[in-house]
């Protein structure tokens, strides 16, 4: 049986910043179904969001690092309408995009790094566009 490489004080703590982060936007987003029903682009990227903290509770198991509680269900950020939950994701994406690129600078592991630039690029390729659209839309109930 082999062990898992041990990782660094850095490389855990940006482990758990991601993790932290991908836990409250899917937390919010699933809120924000829960207040206004199965609306776009919520409904499209709450199951993106799963996907990836999933695989950041991958990298967790595979080096052997207890990850933390998900603090954020039960808790998350509410909104008085569509229109400001989108413009607050919106914020929400472009501060996760920063996050990543602290992440990246975290680490050498190229499995590590792929992860990251795989969620990365989903949050600022896919995600943040939507939200974009959704923020810019005028009629929301």
């Amino acid at each position: 049986m082999t062990t898992a490489p041990t990782l660094s004080r850095a490389e855990i703590d940006a482990l758990e910043a991601t993790l932290d982060d991908e836990y409250k936007s899917y937390e919010t987003y699933a809120q924000v179904i829960d207040d206004f029903g199965a609306i776009r682009p919520f409904i499209n990227i709450v199951d993106a969001e799963q996907r990836h903290y999933t695989a950041l509770l991958r990298l967790f198991d595979r080096y052997g690092v207890t990850p933390p509680a998900n603090r954020w269900h039960g808790h998350a950020p509410r909104y008085a309408s569509v229109h400001e939950a989108c413009v607050a994701a919106v914020t929400g994406e472009i501060e996760n995009g920063a996050l990543y690129d602290r992440a990246l600078a975290s680490t050498a592991r190229e499995e590590i790094l792929s992860v990251y630039r795989a969620l990365q690029t989903a949050s600022m390729e896919r995600h943040l566009p939507a939200f974009q659209r959704c923020a810019g839309r005028t009629s929301h109930r």
